[in-house]
């Protein structure tokens, strides 16, 4: 069945397509093409669906701790080219 949908022969329900994308540990949109994100596994995803229920100071405390280590990469980055 993967091969018809390979050659386009045949068109996966979102149900199959659901599945497909669990057993890949992918998201649905990375699966159909809808984003080239692919460092966004199925665990990323569910962790910042999981922050929306966050009281909002939690929130931000996340966000300001991932902020710092994204800067922290980039500058090790530029300076260790």
């Amino acid at each position: 069945m993967i091969g018809k949908y390979e050659r386009g022969e045949a068109i996966p329900s979102i149900d199959a397509a659901k599945k497909i994308a669990d057993a890949l540990e992918v998201s649905l949109d990375y699966l159909v093409g809808s984003t080239s994100q692919t460092a966004f596994d199925k665990r990323t995803l569910e962790r910042i669906e999981a922050l929306e229920d966050l009281e909002e100071n939690k929130k931000q405390t996340l966000y300001d701790l991932i902020d710092t280590y994204i800067r922290d990469a980039k500058t090790r980055k530029a300076y260790s080219l």
